[in-house]
């Protein structure tokens, strides 16, 4: 009996993709609000009520290779474009980048970043254009004292914690989700 649901959702799954109900990958598109950053692809039947609003806390980790964009970073320039150009307010989205780990160093200038790693911070440019869209970027305190990371080489803008934990029980008590992705 599992065999043959399993078979049936795929034959589903199948048929729901050749029907055009799903994009395919060359549907992805930048915008409306990043124009570099965030790409997404249309998905039919989806609607958000008028005053439909989002808080949400992604936390990061892990950085990605010096001189590369972070992929979970990209994904709040993604969250934005795509709710945005499905019909949400851009002032409905209240949106929290927790860094910590190996992904703390991501929050140095350019000119520190390369420093230590011996090229240009690739993450600054998306980070500065999140900021700008009203993201909150905030640093843990406890992973910017191991990794020797000090407040005044920080991206202008990034916001400092006593560690991600403190940050995440902040956030909760004001009604944020944490995204899972």
């Amino acid at each position: 009996m599992t065999k043959v649901n399993s078979k049936a959702a795929l034959v589903l799954a199948v048929a729901f993709f050749m029907t055009g109900e799903v994009s395919a990958k060359s549907d992805f598109e930048y915008g409306p609000v990043f124009s570099s950053f965030g790409k997404h692809a249309p998905v039919e039947g989806i609607s958000f009520t008028e005053n439909q609003a989002f808080k949400v806390a992604f936390d990061v980790a892990k950085a990605a290779k010096p001189g590369e964009v972070n992929r979970k970073f990209e994904s709040l320039a993604r969250f934005i474009n795509m709710h945005v150009a499905n019909g949400v307010k851009q002032e409905n989205l209240s949106l929290v980048l927790v860094v910590h780990g190996s992904a703390t160093e991501e929050m140095l200038k350019t000119a520190n970043f390369k420093q230590r790693k011996g090229q240009p911070n690739g993450n600054e440019v998306l980070l500065t254009e999140l900021m700008k869209q009203g993201v909150d970027v905030i640093v843990c305190g406890q992973s910017a004292a191991a990794h020797g990371v000090e407040k005044n080489a920080l991206i202008e803008g990034v916001k400092m914690d006593l560690s991600a934990m403190t940050a995440h029980a902040r956030l909760a008590q004001q009604g944020y989700s944490i995204n899972p992705f």
